[in-house]
């Protein structure tokens, strides 16, 4: 009789110390977890009091030290000699901006070499104002966002349709070369604050060479080429007017006369004559309209170069961050005094040792 309740009640007390088990790996997985979170919690708050206690005990070291290394860095930020910067903005022409990257680079490799004189020479200034310049920048000039859109679209139309599709807007702007862009920023950097402006006649001669000149002399040929065409045109128009004129003078001529000028056709019909005087004044109007185009063009590309913005007279003082002495010296005698303090503790701690 009492062998079926016994045999009831095993289970449950099996799955009673289970659950027990159970809840007892929970909680002590927990109270680690919770140990471990604090030690770290710990360790850090260890790590400040540390370092505000080693701080505060040297305090007067630290405070001697940055004082000194202060005023070390302003004597020295304040003993070099200034650098003045002025920039002018120009507009190339006929593909002249290649040899004018190319000068920026040729100038800085002079005065890098300490070659005063052929700088001198190259912009007319004396050797000692030559040995004032540092350097010459060029770079992009200002653009608007249709402007980078136009080069782009000149970019796609260029090259192969299915690899244009791969190139997006983005990738475009941001691996364009300097050459991309019409406008150009010229800075340059010197000691002396008004010797910007007498340093434009030398590098307007960097715009010139051989190959500028000669896509400008093609251009000017080209130009000359279509103006006698456009005015030989003129010429058969001008003799069309007076033939129509004299046709209806005479009123005598019966038959149809046609004249061609630049695969157009003019007949000399009486009964639409009037028609195509009208013709041929349009004619003489779109011609003419073509002659002040290439008259515009040449007028305003008849230079190598445009100056947009040209130099100031007085240079701006140039002054970066990483120049600030008299701020960089204090911080940087901090970390010095920081690593001297850990590597003093170390090698007291090492010497302590016992393992």
């Amino acid at each position: 009789m009492n062998e079926n309740p016994q045999k009831s009640n095993t289970p449950n007390s099996s799955e009673e110390v289970d659950l027990g088990q159970l809840f007892n790996v929970i909680g002590n997985a927990f109270n680690k977890l919770m140990n471990f979170i604090a030690s770290i919690f710990k360790a850090i708050f260890s790590v400040i009091i540390y370092t505000l206690r080693a701080v505060i005990v040297n305090i007067k070291v630290i405070i001697v030290v940055m004082i000194l290394a202060g005023v070390l860095g302003y004597v020295l930020e304040h003993s070099k000699p200034k650098i003045y910067s002025s920039s002018m903005l120009v507009r190339p022409y006929f593909e002249s901006k290649f040899q004018l990257v190319t000068n920026m680079s040729y100038y800085n490799a002079l005065l890098n070499n300490q070659n005063y004189k052929t700088v001198a020479t190259i912009f007319n200034i004396s050797e000692e104002d030559a040995k004032q310049i540092n350097g010459f920048e060029i770079s992009p000039g200002p653009e608007t966002e249709n402007d980078k859109i136009v080069q782009y679209d000149r970019f796609v139309k260029s090259i192969d349709s299915v690899r244009a599709q791969e190139i997006s807007f983005e990738e475009y702007i941001e691996n364009r070369s300097i050459y991309s862009g019409d406008l150009f920023e010229i800075t340059v950097y010197s000691k002396k604050n008004d010797i910007f402006t007498n340093l434009e006649l030398g590098l307007n001669k960097s715009f010139t060479n051989a190959y500028s000149t000669k896509r400008m002399e093609k251009r000017d040929s080209l130009i000359t080429i279509q103006k006698n065409n456009i005015i030989a045109q003129l010429t058969q128009v001008d003799a069309l007017q007076k033939i129509y004129i004299n046709v209806l003078e005479q009123e005598s001529q019966s038959q149809a006369t046609e004249f061609s000028i630049g695969g157009e056709g003019f007949s000399l019909s009486k009964d639409k004559s009037n028609t195509r005087e009208f013709d041929l004044l349009n004619k003489e109007i779109e011609l003419r309209n073509q002659l002040r185009a290439l008259e515009e063009k040449k007028v305003d590309e008849d230079v190598f170069f445009d100056v947009i913005s040209s130099f100031q007279k007085v240079g701006k003082n140039v002054s970066h961050w990483y120049e600030r002495y008299s701020i960089l010296f204090p911080i940087f005698a901090f970390i010095l005094l920081c690593i001297i303090y850990l590597t003093r503790k170390i090698v007291i701690y090492v010497k302590n040792y016992e393992a």
